[in-house]
């Protein structure tokens, strides 16, 4: 079995490389610092948001699925998936994310 990191240390690492591209990072909502789910958000302003979801794939690798589909959508609609979600499971961290690429900033696969 893989050892897995706690999501309290990924979100911090993940806190820290925003903090040191100078990329605005956020908390929303903190879950199970030991093995919560995790949703970000990306808010890139007139250009619309998206939601990124953690999922594991068939090997158990970590991947990342845009929960709100391909395109860019408004924030009322990523902010309401994201209540819809926090709704099903209280211990699911949040956290927004401005601007930035996701794939650099996260560094897994986008599925």
């Amino acid at each position: 079995m893989e050892a897995r990191l706690k999501s309290g240390i990924w979100i911090k690492a993940l806190i820290r490389r925003c903090d040191l591209a100078a990329i605005p990072v956020a908390v929303v909502a903190r879950g199970d610092g030991d093995a919560g789910a995790v949703l970000l958000k990306f808010n890139g302003r007139d250009a619309g948001c998206f939601v990124l979801a953690q999922v594991r794939g068939q090997d158990g690798e970590l991947l990342w699925m845009r929960a709100t589909g391909p395109a860019a959508v408004e924030e009322a609609d990523a902010d309401a998936y994201i209540e819809r979600q926090r709704r099903r499971d209280p211990e699911l961290w949040v956290v927004e994310i401005e601007g930035g690429s996701a794939q650099s900033i996260i560094g897994e696969p986008i599925a």
